[in-house]
């Protein structure tokens, strides 16, 4: 029996639309999960192909995904919702081989089948895992902006603690400007309480702004705006505007709880001279605060074991470069770029000879290069009326970040594309 010519239209079209539907899934998972706009488009082009697409355009931002495609001469186009963003890496590494190890003409809901396995994945570290990651690390940051034992102590407490909050917070799904900013009170108010308790006992904080800072640094949302300033550069703009706008306010959602306990308890955020230390020392304990803070943002990120080792094995090369060019007389900007620049061109040999998604290698090493301190003294000096200083925090800050984006894009140069 032949069925007639607008029963095939239409069962031809119901098919197309599945199999877009499967497409606009992929790339919202993708986004989701922190991956860039420039990357995320060229997996959706691969997985369109094997789909059997003809052609694919799609239009791409933080909250939504638009695709049209066509087949056989039959169009469709489709939007999709991607919600709230987060950073996962090991689900970009599960939908990049899902990508690349497809079966051409694969049916839409093997696909989709396929899908609803990564979305379901657990997290590869508890909450706990990560909070107490995420507290080392914290006092790590305080060692690197020149705090001593009993700063990086409380910083480390604050840290932890924040971050077990932060994640209690989100498995009630409080909005995420909230729960960042209530974390950021948790996180600064622990270091506060910290600090008040050893005056009591006797022990007086020397380096008291270092370590406060310190403490709520892991709340900088790095991977954003690394991500953001990349596909500016990748011509991603609406990606990377709206994605930039999205780190702008996590970054003031964070400055607004910091401020709150910086007025309660008159915290002077002015920093104090560095630890003095014997040099030799000073690179030791610095390439071990290094790898540890990295392998904590990785941990974070839900990297896998041995990247995590790997990922913290970088910063602590490139973190220590950086570190020592400023030491040798080099502006921050111009030492950020060659230890960024270094950065990139290691992950670009691993994506290439291990299939390591370069975002996996690329964005803890980096994180934890932000100039977060800076950050926070610009709004809180902007706050206080003090022109001048904020905008010079705020010049090195952007500086800083900017040249962390140019390292990673010229070391695209090398790719083989």
């Amino acid at each position: 029996m032949i069925l007639p010519p607008d029963r095939e239209d239409s069962e031809t079209s119901a098919k197309l639309s599945d199999a877009l539907k499967v497409l606009l899934r992929f790339g919202a998972l993708m986004l989701r999960t922190g991956n860039t706009a420039i990357r995320t488009r060229e997996w959706i082009g691969v997985l369109a192909s094997k789909m059997g697409f003809d052609a694919v355009s799609v239009s791409l931002s933080l909250d939504s995904i638009t695709a049209s495609v066509r087949r056989s001469g039959e169009r469709s186009m489709a939007m999709r919702e991607i919600g709230p963003p987060a950073t996962n890496v090991s689900r970009i590494a599960e939908l990049e081989h899902l990508a690349k190890t497809l079966e051409p003409r694969s049916a839409p809901s093997e696909i989709a089948v396929r899908l609803e396995e990564i979305e379901s994945t657990k997290p590869l570290y508890s909450s706990v895992q990560i909070a107490a990651a995420v507290g080392i690390a914290s006092g790590g940051f305080a060692f690197l902006n020149g705090a001593a034992a009993l700063e990086m102590f409380a910083a480390a407490l604050g840290g932890g603690i924040g971050q077990w909050f932060r994640s209690w917070l989100s498995r009630r799904h409080l909005n995420q400007y909230g729960a960042v900013a209530l974390s950021a009170v948790v996180a600064s108010g622990v270091f506060v309480l910290g600090a008040a308790l050893a005056r009591r006992a006797g022990l007086e904080f020397v380096h008291y702004p270092s370590g406060f800072i310190s403490s709520v640094l892991f709340l900088i949302p790095g991977f954003p705006l690394i991500a953001g300033l990349f596909d500016l550069l990748q011509h991603q703009t609406v990606a990377a505007v709206s994605r930039l706008a999205y780190g702008l306010m996590m970054l003031l959602a964070v400055a607004l709880g910091l401020s709150i306990v910086i007025a309660i308890a008159g915290v002077d955020i002015t920093r104090q001279p560095a630890l003095e230390l014997a040099y030799p020392l000073k690179l030791s304990l610095r390439a071990v605060a290094s790898f540890v803070a990295a392998c904590a943002f990785a941990m974070l990120f839900n990297t896998s074991a041995r990247t995590v080792v790997a990922a913290g094995l970088l910063a602590l090369v490139a973190n220590d470069l950086r570190l020592i060019l400023i030491d040798m007389g080099m502006m921050l900007a111009p030492a950020a770029f060659f230890a960024a620049l270094l950065i990139g061109l290691v992950a670009l040999v691993v994506d290439e000879r291990f299939n390591v998604p370069r975002l996996a290698m690329t964005v803890a090493p980096i994180v934890i290069m932000i100039p977060g301190i800076y950050a926070f003294e610009m709004i809180v000096l902007f706050n206080r009326g003090k022109m001048l200083d904020a905008l010079q925090a705020s010049a090195a800050c952007g500086f800083v970040i900017g040249a962390l984006a140019m390292g990673l894009a010229t070391a695209r140069f090398f790719s083989r594309r």
